[in-house]
C-alpha cells in the first residue's frame, strides 16, 4: 500500500486550517524570497483601502497572511495550522460549520481597527496568532504544556508569547500582537461570558447562508477529541431514521403498520380476565 502523498496529506486537513496555512506560505514567500508581485501591495494600509479611485480591498486580507522573516517563515505557519486545526477539529465551541469562519471575521475585523488607529496599519498575523492561541487554550486552561523548553499552564501561553515578542521584535511589535489578545477576550466575552455569567446573549452567531457553505454531505462524519460528529440528514431523505416517538398518537408503536395489527386495542392485564 503506497503511503499518502503530500497532496493527500493537505487534502485531509480541515479546510480553514489548510486554506490560511497555503495562503500564508504563498504571499510569504514572495513577501521575503522571491518577491514575484511587489510586497508592497500586501500590507494593511487602511488609506489605500478607503481611498475612492480603486480601493485596494484586498489588503483587509492579505494583511493577515505574511509571516516574519527568516525563521517566522517556518514557525508563524506552523503555529497558525496548529491552533487553526485544534480550534476547528477539536474545539466544542465551534462544532457548527462555520463557526470559527465567523469568529476569524470578528477577530480580524477588530485587529484592523486597533492596528489601523495605532499605527496606521502594518502586517497582521502576529495578532491573529495570538488570538488563536488565546481561544485554544480557553477551552483547558489549567492543563499543561510545552513552550520551547518548559512547561507551562494552558492559560500562560499568550502571556510568555507577548513576552518572547517583545524580547524579539521590541514593544512596538508586542503591543501589536497584544491587539490580538483583545480581540480573542472580546469575542470570548461576547459570545460565551457574557451569556454564561451575564445573563445576555450571543450577539455573534454564525448566519445560515455560511453554515450551508461549510456543511458537509448528508451522513459524513467529523472526528473530534470529545466524538465523532455526524451531519444529519434532512427529514423525509433516503435513508433518514425516524425519530422516536414520531408516529401519530405518540407513545409505544408495535414494529407491525399495516393491517390487523397495525393498530392498538386497549390492552389488558396479564393474569386477569
Amino acid at each position: 500500500m503506497s503511503s499518502p502523498s503530500i497532496a493527500d496529506a493537505f487534502w485531509a486537513a480541515p479546510p480553514i486550517a489548510r486554506t490560511l496555512t497555503a495562503a500564508t506560505l504563498v504571499l510569504s514567500l514572495n513577501f521575503w524570497i522571491l518577491p514575484i508581485i511587489n510586497p508592497g501591495y500586501f500590507v494593511f494600509v487602511p488609506q489605500l483601502v478607503l481611498k475612492l479611485w480603486i480601493p485596494q480591498v484586498w489588503r483587509l486580507v492579505t494583511g493577515f497572511f505574511i509571516s516574519g522573516p527568516s525563521l517566522g517563515l517556518i514557525m508563524d505557519p506552523y503555529f497558525l495550522f496548529t491552533y487553526c486545526k485544534a480550534l476547528e477539529v477539536d474545539s466544542s465551541r465551534f462544532s457548527q460549520p462555520g463557526d470559527l469562519f465567523v469568529a476569524l471575521v470578528f477577530i480580524c475585523s477588530v485587529i484592523m481597527l486597533l492596528t489601523g488607529f495605532v499605527f496606521g496599519g502594518g502586517l497582521l498575523l502576529g495578532p491573529l496568532l495570538l488570538a488563536l492561541a488565546y481561544l485554544h487554550v480557553q477551552d483547558a486552561p489549567d492543563g499543561m504544556m510545552t513552550f520551547f523548553f518548559f512547561s507551562i499552564r494552558r492559560k500562560y501561553l499568550p502571556g510568555c508569547m507577548l513576552l518572547v515578542a517583545f524580547l524579539m521584535a521590541g514593544p512596538q511589535e508586542a503591543l501589536k500582537q497584544a491587539f490580538g489578545l483583545v480581540a480573542a477576550h472580546l469575542y470570548d466575552f461576547l459570545t460565551r461570558i457574557w451569556p454564561s455569567y451575564g445573563g445576555g446573549y450571543n450577539p455573534i452567531r454564525t448566519p445560515q447562508v455560511v453554515q450551508r457553505w461549510f456543511a458537509r454531505p448528508s451522513g459524513a462524519s467529523t472526528t473530534r477529541s470529545y466524538g465523532t460528529a455526524f451531519q444529519s440528514r434532512p427529514a423525509g431523505s433516503v435513508g433518514a431514521q425516524p425519530q422516536p416517538g414520531s408516529s401519530r398518537g405518540g407513545g409505544w408503536t408495535s414494529g407491525f403498520t399495516s393491517g390487523a395489527w397495525g393498530s392498538r386495542g386497549p390492552g389488558r392485564r396479564l393474569g386477569g380476565d
